[in-house]
């Protein structure tokens, strides 16, 4: 770190702390050459990989757009707002595992079901019905068949 005082490299540090709930870590730093004090802030820059859609255009991922798709999915369905943000924050999280800077619609389109199948199969179904766009009532009742099966 950079001494602000005498722009010299060579600083050290003297305590660290956790603030803001954890998400931040506080920082005494001493100046080796100048031997001024200064804090620094720390905080992990987490970033969503961008979304390449089916006809290849890349836009960010949209958060708002992904939950707004399981809201309409799990209207008027008995699930706690929690579970539906601990499954937002699941996708979140499993989307920044990744390691990609972008990623294919389908894989979120995936996870979303999949999300959607452990909170309320009928959620699922819904979700399905117009993510995969079936062409008739056969396919419709496979889903529904392969959701019976343990």
């Amino acid at each position: 770190m950079r001494c602000p005082f005498c722009n010299t490299n060579d600083t050290k540090v003297i305590d660290s702390r956790l603030v803001s709930e954890g998400h931040q870590v506080r920082r005494r730093r001493e100046c080796v050459n100048c031997h001024e004090r200064f804090t620094t802030f720390e905080t992990a820059e987490l970033v969503m990989p961008k979304v390449i859609k089916s006809n290849g255009s890349r836009e960010p991922f949209n958060e708002d757009k992904m939950r707004a798709g399981m809201a309409r999915a799990l209207e008027k369905r008995p699930v706690s707002v929690e579970a539906i943000e601990q499954s937002v924050n699941h996708i979140k999280s499993q989307l920044r595992a990744t390691g990609e800077r972008e990623v294919q619609a389908k894989l979120i389109g995936q996870l979303v079901m999949e999300a959607l199948k452990k909170l309320d199969k009928v959620a699922y179904i819904r979700f399905a019905s117009v993510y995969r766009a079936f062409g008739d009532i056969r396919e419709f009742g496979e889903e529904i068949a392969r959701l019976e099966k343990p």
